[in-house]
């Protein structure tokens, strides 16, 4: 019911036509005081570059009209802004290795991600852990999702966000988000400790060029 009241809310997104369908998702991101990421497959949209996030929803739907993928791509950008308010969220994200070396668009785009990425760490915007191959199974069977949480006198509880092809899911029952708190706790110890994980970025960004 809350997120239905929140859908009825005006937000920046509203002038973009399709992204009211986003309206939950979004009002939750800008109101959480707490973000968490897992991606398994790309990297997440608060730390895409403009080239690398224009690739990644054209890949997802191919026969996008440009206008609305330009739309998509600077409502993206203007999504970021959040993390350089004067009070951000605290955001950490837990990549797989797979999302570095899967190449999006050309190396050169690669090359620009991967250093968005760093310049994003080096300005404490985020913290950023990969989780890496030789670590085999791991915790996650969703590929991407966010954990949202809010502060000490919000009404709203904490929120996972579990992005689909057709329809998104929003798991907001105490079993569920325990659940993914549990899968979160898991993937943080498998992965690499965040200054390993700057390592592994930038040695794998210099595969990309310069």
């Amino acid at each position: 019911m809350a997120l239905a009241l929140e859908a009825r809310q005006a937000g920046w997104w509203t002038k973009y036509d399709d992204q009211p369908l986003l309206t939950p998702f979004l009002g939750l991101e800008q109101e959480a005081v707490a973000i968490t990421s897992y991606s398994m497959f790309h990297v997440p949209a608060l730390l895409q570059s403009p080239d690398y996030a224009s690739r990644i929803i054209r890949g997802i739907e191919r026969k996008i009209q440009s206008e609305v993928l330009d739309q998509r791509v600077a409502a993206r950008m203007l999504r970021q802004r959040l993390l350089d308010q004067e009070t951000p969220p605290r955001y950490r994200a837990l990549l797989d290795e797979a999302v570095l070396r899967r190449q999006v668009g050309s190396p050169a785009i690669m090359y620009a991600q991967l250093g968005k990425i760093l310049a994003r760490i080096h300005d404490e915007k985020v913290v950023v852990q990969v989780v890496p191959f030789d670590v085999g199974v791991h915790a996650s069977i969703d590929s991407n999702f966010d954990l949202f949480e809010f502060g000490e006198d919000s009404p709203q509880r904490p929120v996972v966000f579990v992005e689909g092809l057709l329809s998104n899911r929003y798991q907001e029952r105490p079993v569920e988000v325990a659940r993914y708190r549990e899968a979160l706790e898991y993937l943080r110890d498998a992965a690499l400790s965040p200054t390993d994980s700057i390592s592994l970025i930038t040695k794998i960004r210099g595969t990309y060029g310069a």
